[in-house]
């Protein structure tokens, strides 16, 4: 090979100068092989580094993700805990030694589980009352949990560490609060007892494996139980071997094994301080096992890494030698053969081979066609004899000809060109649209030209089409999507204002009810016609789903541009529509955004729009208004009340309390009014008037009534199991819930489940309730009276309900108002109103209610008008469940007057 290659240098001076290049291809082909080699094992490096630092970044975060979880668990089990300790107390301390554990663990008040104890012991250390069924005989006033307790000045919820219980023998963590006398001096402490193992295996989802750690500790980073693995450690033996180097609320760290864990073995851990109690959850992920698969895969990566630069060495010196051969081969065929290759390539395409034309300069003055094939020729309307020997300037013209030779003076330049060129006035091709590809195989262009007119106008069209609204042909929201960016952008550069109208139809929906989609299509591109009529000829409509539209105003100087636009749009409306079934008539309801006080971009600009529209929806509609930041924080506020009920909901934070009715005659409670407080976990016990508006508005109050009868029905079986005096409760029933559930089947339901008897519950209904539906009203009225149940007429006077009303639904108690109560001494027809109110309700049987009594004087005047009940906060404020039995009330405090 080295004679031949010889030969060539001696006989070809071309060939020669070939040979010399590839002889620095070859060596150039070699080290850029070393430097792959050596990027490769760099890279490698930097990868597995990245893997473990992702896999230890990984494990914290997961280590984070089961202390927090870990933390809110501990959290709701110290305060179920602490609830049944202020339970205890507060029964003990009212109740005295009436107050028996035992059977109101059978109750199921008090989990009465194993493991899981309950005790009270008296300021001498003995057991008084308690949920273990054979407790061990001791005397508990050495104990911490005692001892503190009888120390202690205040009230606090001890907890105390893992040790041996003297009532059980078992190893148990204990919780107490001090019971006290009535002048506040120590009488005893409340006990709970638990076993460690409470507090560690109800956290088993799946993270409780190998040796892995889940630890509680004091603020003093003290363990009190501790668990790695399956195993739960005692007292006096944990796999912490120090105080921990932790500090803050939360956070995560590595820790190695050593000095911290007496198994040696380094972990990734993450702490949480629990809200309130101060004690800390504690969890770690030994590092062993996160790294695991990445010591595993880091091994064979080198494996696989050092074959592979082997056999790239290997290619590398074999390929060394072919590419010398090969490329000889290939240069001498490719000098025969590559200008007609390139042109014989294309099938239906059009081709020409063009040589450069210089002049006296060695400057490219044109281009000479040489060759090309019949298609070719047809494109540029000539035939194949009649071209070859032409120049381009022959054949193009003015910016054709101009355009033309720049581009074959680029590619003679970079040796190749292909992109798609729109066909200029005057070009010979007559088409619009060709594809142009131009390599450079020797000192000849070789040109292939491809007619993509069709293509480009089938584009085109299905662009059209998507960016159209099939019904009213205008711009649709993907146009809209896609044009906002660029004009906001012009907006921005330009300091001109842009104002999105986001339109909806006023009455497009019964219009579409009543006469058929048909009439509502024709109405929607008639108000399209008028909304292009209405704004200014630069302008868009979009219409962007359904009956609403939006309208783009740009080049704005002021914010008047857009309310000018939104007037004529009124007023354009204001006229009806005539259409194929008759004239109707719709309005327009308008919110404005504006770039850039309202939003910067165009999805705020959207919704601010939209949400100006639901303020002009809300307030009347047929009309139009700019965006509010004060309306939309209101609307926001009441979407989180909405999030935050539905939350409630379902993590039961609804209680119930209770107010009472006293019957005038006897001074006795006769009924009780059950009304919901909401225990949020953040605001306190939350007023109904917080809360309701909202569950009926977006339609929770279905869910919430239901929880409240079950609540009720439940409250009503414990009284009877623990022997108190038992009184019907009512329940307030939404319009909203006879208009989407069956509240008979509802209560019947709840009624069963609890055993109790349908006598003792009691509905109140509003006015505005008798009003829906008046036939199917009825009928369920009528199937509850059927069961048992009582009804009563709630808030009276203050809706519209009518004496044949009253009389035809057979109603049993009517409440009346207290707005009418609180008038009773302060104007003289207040009187006159009760006894109007009194009068008719007594001649159709029905038993009359006073709300909202607050004064001895009200009382007195009820008294001689013969009302027969009385509710208000001079009876009783309403009380939870532990604070009022029902069936108790000292007569004295309000009826002593008689």
């Amino acid at each position: 090979m080295t004679s031949r290659i010889s030969r060539f240098w001696l006989s070809n001076p071309d060939e020669s100068g070939f040979v010399r290049h590839s002889t620095l291809l070859l060596v150039a082909w070699f080290i850029v092989s070393l430097m792959v080699l050596a990027t490769g094992w760099a890279t490698l490096e930097k990868s597995l580094r990245s893997q473990k630092q992702a896999a230890e970044t990984t494990a914290l975060r997961h280590a984070e993700l089961l202390a927090d979880a870990y933390a809110e668990r501990l959290h709701r089990s110290l305060q179920a805990i602490d609830q049944i300790t202020l339970y205890v107390k507060h029964g003990w301390e009212k109740a005295g030694t009436s107050f028996h554990l035992e059977s109101i663990a059978e109750s199921g008040n008090i989990a009465a589980s194993a493991g899981f104890y309950v005790s009270i012991v008296d300021r001498y250390g003995f057991l008084l009352s308690s949920t273990i069924l054979n407790p061990l005989p001791a005397n508990a006033r050495n104990r911490a949990y005692f001892s503190q307790q009888e120390r202690s000045g205040t009230d606090f919820l001890y907890i105390g560490y893992p040790v041996q219980g003297i009532f059980t023998n078992q190893t148990v963590v204990h919780f107490s609060r001090k019971l006290m006398t009535e002048d506040g001096s120590f009488n005893g402490v409340v006990i709970v007892a638990v076993e460690p193992s409470f507090f560690i295996t109800q956290f088993d989802e799946g993270v409780i494996n190998n040796n892995r750690l889940l630890t509680i500790l004091d603020t003093d980073r003290t363990v009190h139980i501790a668990r790695v693995g399956e195993r739960i450690f005692d007292a006096t033996h944990q796999p912490v071997s120090n105080l921990l180097p932790i500090s803050g609320t939360k956070g995560q760290k590595i820790l190695p094994g050593e000095p911290w864990f007496s198994d040696k073995r380094s972990r990734y851990v993450a702490w949480h301080t629990t809200e309130g109690y101060g004690m800390i959850a504690l969890a770690g992920i030994d590092q062993q096992e996160v790294l695991a698969p990445y010591e595993g895969q880091r091994h064979r990566s080198y494996l696989y890494a050092g074959i592979a630069s082997a056999l790239l060495i290997a290619f590398s010196l074999f390929g060394t030698l072919a590419f010398a051969r090969l490329r000889w081969r290939k240069h001498q065929l490719d000098a025969m053969r590559e200008t007609y290759r390139a042109a014989t390539e294309g099938g239906q395409e059009g081709f020409y081979i063009a040589r450069p034309v210089e002049n006296s300069d060695g400057h490219i003055a044109d281009f000479k066609f040489v060759d090309c094939n019949e298609r070719g020729a047809t494109i540029l309307r000539h035939r194949r004899n009649e071209l070859i020997g032409k120049t381009i300037r022959t054949v193009y013209h003015g910016d054709a000809g101009k355009g033309t030779m720049q581009l074959l003076r680029h590619a003679m330049t970079t040796g190749h060109f292909a992109g798609e060129i729109e066909a200029r006035i005057g070009d010979p091709s007559g088409l619009s649209w060709l594809y142009v590809t131009v390599s450079k195989p020797d000192g000849d262009l070789a040109v292939t030209l491809r007619d993509i007119s069709d293509i480009k106008k089938h584009v085109s069209e299905l662009e059209r089409r998507s960016n159209e609204d099939t019904l009213t042909g205008l711009p649709n929201r993907l146009w809209i999507n896609n044009y906002l960016p660029g004009a906001l952008e012009s907006a921005r550069h330009s300091g001109k204002m842009l104002a999105l109208l986001f339109i909806d139809l006023d009455g497009f929906k019964s219009i579409n009810d009543t006469m058929g989609h048909e009439a509502g299509d024709e109405l929607l591109r008639n108000a399209g016609h008028r909304l292009k009529d209405a704004i200014r000829p630069h302008d868009y409509v979009v219409r962007i789903g359904g009956d609403e539209f939006v309208v783009i105003v740009e080049n704005m100087a002021h914010k008047i541009d857009a309310a000018h636009v939104a007037e004529r749009i009124l007023k354009s409306f204001q006229e009806s529509f005539r259409l194929s079934k008759g004239m109707h008539s719709v309005g327009t309801s308008i919110g404005i955004s504006v770039f850039p006080e309202d939003g910067q971009d165009a999805d705020s600009l959207l919704k601010n729009a939209d949400m100006a529209m639901y303020a002009v929806k809300t307030s009347g509609k047929r009309n139009y208004q700019f965006f509010d930041v004060h309306f939309a924080e209101a609307v926001q506020s009441k979407h989180q009340c909405e999030m935050e009920l539905q939350y409630a909901l379902e993590h039961d934070q609804f209680v119930m309390h209770y107010q009472p009715r006293v019957d005038m005659t006897s001074g006795e409670i006769s009924s009780m009014e059950a009304l919901v407080r909401w225990a949020h976990p953040t605001r306190g016990l939350v007023d109904p008037s917080a809360f309701i508006p909202v569950a009926e508005e977006t339609g929770l109050i279905i869910q919430l009534g239901e929880q409240v009868i079950d609540k009720v029905c439940a409250q009503l079986a414990f009284w009877a199991r623990t022997g108190q005096k038992l009184v019907p409760i009512s329940i307030n029933v939404s319009p909203k819930q006879f208009q989407e559930i069956d509240v008979a089947d509802t209560l019947a339901l709840a009624l069963s489940r609890y055993h109790v008897p349908a006598s003792l519950i009691e509905l109140e209904l509003t006015e505005s309730t008798m009003m829906e539906n008046r036939p199917a009203m009825a009928d369920a009225l009528h199937k509850l009276q059927a069961m048992g149940v009582t009804l009563l007429v709630d808030d009276f006077g203050t809706g519209y309900s009518s004496l044949s009303q009253l009389q035809e639904l057979d109603f049993d108690v009517l409440k009346v108002d207290k707005a009418f109560t609180a008038r009773l001494e302060k104007h003289p027809e207040g009187k006159i109103f009760f006894t109007a109110i009194i009068t008719m309700a007594h001649s159709l049987g029905m038993r009359v209610v006073a709300e909202g009594v607050e004064t001895l004087e009200q009382l007195k005047s009820l008294k001689e008008l013969h009302c027969d009940e009385v509710q208000g906060y001079f009876i009783s404020r309403p009380l939870a469940p532990s604070e009022r039995q029902p069936g108790t009330y000292d007569t004295a405090a309000g009826f002593g007057v008689w």
